[in-house]
């Protein structure tokens, strides 16, 4: 048993933590407030400026056009901040894991075919059915798909299987992309962590926490140069 006076020493800190998340969490509210107003008046004068045949100005709506990208890319990091900061709140009831894979995949191959992407899938023989929130598992799902989908700009391969253990629901989604190399790969779950230009870090960090309140379990491995194959481990629903 822990000492009365560390257990104490730990409290406050535990405190601090909540009251960080909460003060972070308003903040990034604040920004986006004047962000969509700051956003709209960025349309309002690239419009205007638009509507001119003069080359400065021209020049002008060209800068003014990388701002609006980068007020869109700051408002997507407050949205995965936001996200990511938020409580994991499930609404479980039984869900086919094959059947969700299924619909991921149909809503996936439009753009897969636009990024010249094969799609490849293979399913366990039986239904593999957990006690699972449908939209989260999908959130999860499709994270893995864009970061598949950027670790192939070119184009490649993405194969999703499903499998059965004794107790839990296996779902693999591997690419053929670049890879990870190896001393990236213990870091890559990690929040804010991203070998990506202009990524925000947390689309597999808030993955696998999402993964982690359905007590299941999140790995991934890597070969530079040949792929990555990310690995999910549900607890499958005692009959």
């Amino acid at each position: 048993m822990l000492p009365t006076n560390k257990l104490k020493a730990e409290e406050p800190k535990q405190s601090e933590l909540e009251e960080l998340s909460r003060l972070t969490g308003g903040l990034a509210h604040e920004m986006k407030n004047p962000l969509s107003i700051i956003k709209v008046n960025l349309k309002l004068i690239s419009e205007d400026l638009a509507m001119s045949k003069d080359e400065n100005t021209r020049r002008a709506a060209r800068k003014i056009g990388v701002v609006q990208k980068e007020t869109d890319r700051l408002e997507q990091i407050l949205e995965d901040f936001l996200r990511y900061i938020r409580k994991t709140e499930l609404h479980l009831s039984a869900v086919d894991v094959n059947k969700l894979v299924i619909d991921m995949v149909d809503f996936y191959s439009p753009q897969a075919v636009s990024r010249s992407i094969t799609l490849r899938l293979a399913l366990c023989s039986q239904p593999l059915i957990c006690m699972a929130d449908s939209n989260s598992l999908k959130q999860v799902l499709l994270n893995l798909f864009i970061n598949a989908q950027q670790a192939m700009p070119g184009g490649g391969e993405l194969m999703l299987r499903t499998q059965k253990t004794n107790s839990e629901a296996v779902i693999i989604v591997s690419d053929t992309g670049k890879g990870i190399e190896p001393e990236n790969l213990e870091k890559i779950f990690h929040a804010y962590y991203s070998t990506k230009a202009g990524g925000s870090g947390l689309g597999l960090s808030a993955s696998k926490k999402i993964i982690e309140a359905h007590k299941g379990s999140m790995k991934v491995d890597s070969i530079p140069g040949k792929g990555t194959s990310f690995t999910i481990l549900l607890p499958l629903e005692e009959k």
